[in-house]
Order: structure tokens, then C-alpha cells, then sequence
């Protein structure tokens, strides 16, 4: 014989049974978070008859609360509401420091039901009972206004308390999931800022992409990067925001301040609202809310910090958005690092590639060119004593005048060669070439460019800049000339003198073809 469960005696209560377990399994058959804290609180308020109902989720570092799932308000009555509870006072505030189920007939009567903001809707009974996850209180769950009239029944706080049990493990659950979806969101957004800084993009753009995805990664108003400036400061140089950065390019902390200090040894700054810390002394600050601040190091250097604001009034960052997104902050501190790295490797093998072409360029084309002028040379003085009117001699001189012209543009090709590709030139021989190579752009073709002399140890800078704007005028008005083909440049320096001849085959307004200017300084 088998011994069967008691069936409850009270007719009400049998009845509430198939209501209860419909809201049981209601709670459990989500994984999303938010969705299943709303099944929650629609399900409470329908298992006890209240009008209305509310589901305060506390933070526990800061013991208020961060977010409230509501039944029973209309959209019209919740936007009457100018803010909703915060959990520092009144009975929200009463269950989150002592977190033990209440039952009130009328709350207007309990001198702890204070704070209502206006446009709430009155309110007499009142049933809260906190949810529980393992051991933490998650949250506490509001019910008003039992329907009917009277009071919340002790079968009314039996049934709320078995689902707060249940939803405490559906909360549980969804937690994980969510944990889980979010920790799967960073890791991928992590490996893709790292794919897309190891292939190659500027450094200016590197920073932008860590700053762009952090931003979506952490649903934050803005996403900034910030790096340290000789003065000891930070100053923002990237910037992500929904619409145009607008001024916070160019803002700066200043040296000294205390959140500075943090970053400078390594440490995470976390602010709940930018905009009244103290801490924090930009002019941009008024705009925004809770705020994370992560130092972006590698191997002990750091490299700049990674902020992260939400808007003014937004939801603050819990524990696993920091930590997410401080682990977000040291992988791309590394692909950063690595990146750098690797642009010195390629530029490094792009010079050594460059050395070794001019390497050739000078002991191969170069001495042949060389040994072919002399043999040239050397023709030419036998046909002096050839018969008169002989066109040898002057053939073999323009010979050799080709030769030591392509000669010289070679040596000019070697210099150009070692000059850094991306650096500006140092020396004035590569400040001339960087202006024919701009001006080619323009022209069409590449001016040809002859120096004489040790131009770079003789020339002083306010000579060679006066050099150089003479060459820039002359280059501009050969671009004007019509036809022009060809401009010949050429640099002669002497211990006591410079001469630049700047030469083009243009025609001119009056139809004579070839210009020639001619700019000499005294050293």
C-alpha cells in the first residue's frame, strides 16, 4: 500500500495549485535574463491577484538598485512617474537592508513607506519577498493593491515565496547564460581588434579600432583612448561616440590628477557618475555617467588607457563588465604592442631591401657607367687629330655629357633610396627631392635632379630655405607653362657660393619653348 500526498483541504488553495506550477514553469522557460526577471514579476502578480507589481534587482556592492521590471502600469503611468525608486529609502530600501518577506494591510500606514515620487499610483496592500540566488539576495519582489479590495492572504506569501524560490534558480541559470553569451561577445571582439591591427593598419587607426569596439562591446556612450603627454598628462587621441566626437579629441587629464595617478600605476579606474566625481577635472565629464577606466600595458609599459562612458544616467557596470572588459584592455594592450612591433620588422626589411638595391645600383650600374665615361673620354681625345669637320669628337662629347648625366641621376636614385620612407628628410639633399617628388604628382613625370658639391655640410638653413622656396616657385610656374615634358634641377655649392638652375622645355606666353631660371647665394 502506497502512502499518497495530502491533498490541501482548502478548496482555494487546491485551486491556486495549477496557477502556481503554470508560473513555475513560466519562469523557467527562458534563458534570457530580462526577459525571464518580466515572466517573473507578470506571473507574481497574477498568482496573488495584485493590480500591481515590481521586481527591483540590487547591486551589492552599492546595496540599491539597478534596475526595476514592473506589472500592471501602463506606459502612459510609468512615463507620469519622473523616477523611479532607487532602494535608498521608502520600503524598497527597508527589504534590501533587512531582506526578510513583508506583509502590510495598509503601507500608508508604515512610517518606512515614504519617498513616492508624484504621479504614483496610491497604494495600501503590500506583499515583498527577496529572491535569492544560492546564498545572495538578487533582488526583491513587490506586490500591491490585492485585488478585490482586502488584504495579501498567508497563502498569498506561501505562493509568492515558492516562486521567488523557483525564480531564483531561473534567475541563476540565466545569469550563467548570459555570462556566458557576454564573456563569448569580448573574446570575439578581442580577436578581431587583434586580427585587424596585426594586418598592418597606421597606428592612428589601431587605436580607433580598440576604441570602436569597446565602445559597442560595453553598450557605452563613448569609447576614447588615451595616451601620455610630455607635459606627464593623457591626452585623448581616438574617439568613438554614436554620432561626431565633437571636442573630446584633444582633451586632456592634467598632471597630477588623482585618477591619473591610479593609471599611471597600472590601476583601474571605476566611476559611478562622471559628472559629479571629484576626481575627474575635464570639461567633457558633465555628459556622462558611470565610467570605466582601464590601463592598456604589456610587459610592464604601459601604452595609454582605454575609458569607457556611459551616458548620463545609464546603467552603472557590474563585476563581470569589468572584468570582461579590463581582460578586453590587456589583449589589446598586447596586439597593440605586437603590432608596433611588427610595423618595425616590415620597415626594417623595407630599409634593408632599399640599402641593398642601392648597394647594387652603386657598385654594379654605376662603376660600369663610370669605366664606359672614361673609355668614351678617352676616344674622344684620340679623335682630336681627326681631319676637320669630323663630327666624332662632338658626337663621342655628347656621349659622354649623356653618360655623366645618367651617372649623377643614379647617384640621386641611390640617395633617395636611403632616405626612411615615411620620415621626413633630415638632410638637404632629400629636402630637395622631396619637393620634386611632390611636384611630380603634379606634373606628370619626375624632374630630373644634378647636385654638385657637399650641398648638405656647406649650405646653412636660412640659405637652403631660401633655396627651397625659389625651387618651389620655379617648379610652380613650369607647371603652368604649357607642354612642358621635362625640368631639369641642379644644385652647385662651392665653400663660398650656391647655384640652382632650374631648367624646362614649357612654351611660353610669347610661344618660345624652354625657360631657364637661375637663384645664387653667397655662403
Amino acid at each position: 500500500m502506497t502512502n499518497a500526498a495530502p491533498e490541501p483541504a482548502d478548496p482555494a488553495e487546491r485551486a491556486s495549485l495549477p496557477v502556481l506550477l503554470e508560473a513555475v514553469l513560466s519562469v523557467g522557460s527562458e534563458l534570457e535574463l530580462q526577459a525571464t526577471l518580466q515572466h517573473i514579476v507578470d506571473s507574481a502578480t497574477e498568482l496573488c491577484a495584485a493590480r500591481y507589481g515590481a521586481l527591483g534587482v540590487i547591486d551589492p556592492e552599492r546595496l540599491r538598485l539597478t534596475e526595476l521590471y514592473t506589472a500592471g502600469l501602463s506606459e502612459a503611468e510609468r512615463a507620469a512617474i519622473p523616477r523611479l525608486p532607487d532602494g535608498r529609502t521608502g520600503l524598497f530600501g527597508a527589504l534590501i537592508t533587512d531582506p526578510r518577506p513583508l506583509m502590510l494591510e495598509d503601507l500608508s500606514q508604515d512610517p518606512r513607506a515614504s519617498g513616492f515620487p508624484p504621479g504614483h499610483p496610491p497604494m495600501r496592500s503590500f506583499l515583498g519577498v527577496p529572491i535569492r540566488v544560492h546564498t545572495e539576495v538578487f533582488g526583491n519582489l513587490h506586490l500591491t493593491e490585492k485585488r478585490g479590495g482586502g488584504p495579501f492572504t498567508d497563502e498569498d506569501l506561501a505562493l509568492v515565496r515558492v516562486l521567488a524560490s523557483q525564480a531564483g534558480i531561473a534567475i541563476g541559470n540565466a545569469r550563467l547564460y548570459e555570462t556566458a553569451r557576454r564573456r563569448e561577445r569580448w573574446i570575439e571582439g578581442a580577436a578581431a581588434v587583434t586580427t585587424t591591427l596585426l594586418a598592418g593598419s597606421p597606428a592612428a587607426d589601431a587605436l580607433m579600432c580598440v576604441a570602436e569596439r569597446a565602445r559597442l562591446l560595453a553598450d557605452a556612450a563613448a569609447g576614447v583612448v588615451l595616451q601620455p603627454t610630455p607635459e606627464g598628462g593623457m591626452e585623448i587621441v581616438a574617439a568613438s561616440t554614436h554620432g561626431d566626437p565633437g571636442d573630446l579629441l584633444g582633451t586632456a587629464i592634467a598632471p597630477g590628477s588623482p585618477v591619473l595617478v591610479q593609471l599611471l600605476g597600472g590601476e583601474p579606474v571605476f566611476i559611478e557618475d562622471s559628472a559629479t566625481d571629484p576626481r575627474m577635472t575635464t570639461h567633457v565629464r558633465e555628459r556622462f555617467g558611470p565610467s570605466m577606466m582601464l590601463p592598456l600595458q604589456s610587459g610592464g609599459q604601459l601604452i595609454g588607457t582605454l575609458a569607457l562612458p556611459r551616458a548620463r544616467g545609464g546603467r552603472p557596470y557590474d563585476a563581470v563588465d569589468r572584468l570582461l572588459a579590463a581582460q578586453f584592455a590587456s589583449q589589446a594592450a598586447l596586439a597593440l604592442v605586437l603590432a608596433d612591433a611588427q610595423h618595425d620588422r616590415e620597415q626594417l626589411a623595407i630599409y634593408e631591401d632599399r640599402d641593398r638595391i642601392a648597394r647594387d645600383l652603386h657598385d654594379l650600374v654605376v662603376q660600369r657607367l663610370f669605366a664606359t665615361e672614361m673609355m668614351l673620354e678617352s676616344t674622344k681625345k684620340r679623335s682630336a687629330s681627326a681631319p676637320a669637320g669630323d663630327t666624332i669628337g662632338d658626337e663621342l662629347g655628347r656621349a659622354v655629357d649623356e653618360l655623366d648625366s645618367t651617372i649623377q641621376e643614379v647617384r640621386t636614385a641611390i640617395f633617395a633610396l636611403q632616405q626612411p620612407p615615411s620620415d621626413a628628410p633630415t638632410t638637404f639633399r632629400g629636402r630637395v627631392l622631396r619637393e620634386t617628388g611632390g611636384a611630380a604628382v603634379l606634373l606628370g613625370f619626375q624632374p630630373s635632379v644634378h647636385f654638385t658639391g657637399a650641398v648638405d655640410a656647406l649650405l646653412p638653413e636660412p640659405v637652403a630655405g631660401e633655396l627651397l622656396s625659389a625651387l618651389r616657385g620655379a617648379l610652380a610656374a613650369a607647371h603652368r607653362r604649357a607642354q612642358a615634358t621635362s625640368i631639369e634641377v641642379e644644385v652647385d655649392a662651392t665653400p663660398t657660393r650656391v647655384r640652382l638652375t632650374v631648367t624646362d622645355d614649357g612654351r611660353t606666353e610669347s610661344g618660345t619653348r624652354g625657360t631657364t631660371l637661375n637663384w645664387e647665394s653667397a655662403l
